[in-house]
């Protein structure tokens, strides 16, 4: 069996875990060049993410405990997309779920992997802007604060460590990024 995508050839595929967020494989595999190897590699369906913000340029972060971590964390309003179900209606979907806004306008900013050394997650992020209240939906197992920031004090959080996350790190750059109008973004 080989991959079209990147030519490695998988010698042998066993899938150890089916689970309600994420499976897991083990695969020995040949990869270009040669390179002989066992990869252990987490299958998940996609997630999206939103970054809302408010006509005054006032962000919205949500923080929620993180197991994995051990930690509350500061993060976008995200989650991962239900089967067949276009990036940026699941976008809009968290962000109603997890804040209580529907946003009017979601600009597509950025499609990229999460962690390609292990898992095969792709992050749809969106801008969310001309936002109206609805009532939240959090899911039943999801316990959430929200937060309003400026983008000044968004990012003087991350550089204390209080904003840790990857997505919400990248969504924050790009935002600074495009309030100083820097080329390519």
């Amino acid at each position: 069996m080989s991959d079209e995508k990147t030519g490695a050839r998988v010698l042998r595929h066993e899938r150890v875990y089916s689970g309600k967020v994420l499976d897991l494989d083990v695969d020995e595999v040949e990869e270009p060049g040669g390179v002989a190897g066992l990869r252990e590699v987490v299958r998940q369906i996609g997630s999206v993410a939103a970054l809302p913000v408010h006509d005054d340029g006032r962000i919205v972060l949500v923080r929620q405990y993180r197991y994995p971590v051990g930690a509350h964390v500061w993060e976008l309003p995200a989650g991962r997309l239900d089967p067949d179900e276009p990036p940026a209606e699941g976008a809009g979907r968290e962000l109603e779920e997890e804040v209580g806004l529907r946003a009017r306008s979601l600009e597509p900013l950025l499609v990229f992997w999460t962690t390609p050394g292990f898992c095969d997650e792709v992050m749809h992020l969106f801008r969310a802007t001309d936002m109206e209240p609805v009532p939240p939906r959090p899911d039943e197992d999801e316990r959430i604060e929200t937060g309003t920031f400026t983008l000044e004090d968004a990012l003087a959080m991350m550089t204390r460590g209080e904003i840790r996350e990857g997505k919400t790190v990248v969504a924050l750059l790009l935002e600074l990024a495009r309030r100083n109008q820097v080329s390519g973004f």
